[in-house]
């Protein structure tokens, strides 16, 4: 498989956010998002091609319980998802990270999927595979990434016609730099959403660091 990088850091998204995690960030994507912050994960230049025991070699070297595949789009890659089942029957704790325009089935049902919805700012609004939601358990956790208004008016939709009651883990993240945190606070308190603000930690830490 193609993995850009392997690196330890304080997962800075999700419920998980705040805990040590191991990233395994595969290279390439189908997608090229506006607001994308790892554009450099966009394409395969530069990545190492592992096989899953060597990948997770360098994970079992950090000696953390959490860790997170990510992109890029992983499931590009079909070993993604013997990666996932490799490192839960190691006993990890396992996230994939996915923009949900592959499709879920087949993924290991101990893994927590997080599963990025692109909205109209994105460029990728109709990206997201509606049988998905099939796939989705309450365990699992939807993200979406707002950028304007039109953007939270569109998850809000989202979420009444289609998530509903999959799972009641969702996030909404505001795009950094760009929508300022307190007013999409202002937007979900206004509406009574139960959604999660969700910033990105390691921002706070480290900066746009990369490998952090």
């Amino acid at each position: 498989m193609l993995i850009n990088e392997i690196f330890q850091s304080i997962q800075g998204e999700s419920t998980y956010a705040g805990l040590p995690c191991v990233f395994v960030r595969f290279g390439g994507c189908n997608l090229a998002c506006s607001w994308c912050d790892t554009p450099y994960a966009q394409t395969t230049f530069g990545a190492r091609d592992l096989a899953v025991d060597e990948v997770m070699a360098e994970v079992k070297k950090y000696r953390c319980g959490l860790v997170e595949i990510t992109g890029g789009e992983p499931l590009m890659q079909e070993e993604a998802e013997e990666l996932a089942a490799a490192l839960l029957d190691a006993g990890c704790r396992v996230l994939i990270e996915t923009n949900g325009s592959i499709s879920l089935e087949g993924i290991d049902r101990r893994a927590i999927k997080v599963v990025d919805v692109k909205c109209p700012s994105s460029g990728f609004a109709g990206a997201f595979l509606v049988e998905n939601i099939g796939f989705i358990t309450k365990d699992d956790e939807v993200k979406f990434v707002i950028a304007d208004m039109a953007d939270y008016e569109f998850a809000k939709r989202f979420i009444e016609e289609y998530l509903r009651d999959a799972t009641q883990k969702v996030l909404f993240a505001p795009v950094s730099p760009g929508l300022p945190p307190k007013t999409l606070a202002e937007w979900i308190l206004k509406d009574g959403l139960s959604v999660r603000l969700q910033l990105q930690m390691h921002k706070y830490v480290w900066g746009n660091e990369r490998g952090r």
